[in-house]
């Protein structure tokens, strides 16, 4: 009986852990453009931001 239930279990756990597993979303992959977006932009008032440093010293 304990091994039937820890069988069960086992499978259950894999279960999980495969479906964690999938292929990302439309809104995950929206997501992910929206931060490299965001980052890139930071970036570039960054750099601007050092120019004109540069160009006023």
């Amino acid at each position: 009986m304990k091994f039937k239930k820890i069988i069960l279990l086992l499978l259950f756990l894999m279960t999980i852990a495969l479906t964690g597993c999938e292929k990302s979303g439309p809104a995950e992959n929206a997501g992910e453009k929206i931060d490299n977006a965001i980052e890139n932009t930071g970036q570039a008032i960054e750099n601007a931001g050092d120019k004109v440093k540069d160009a006023t010293n």
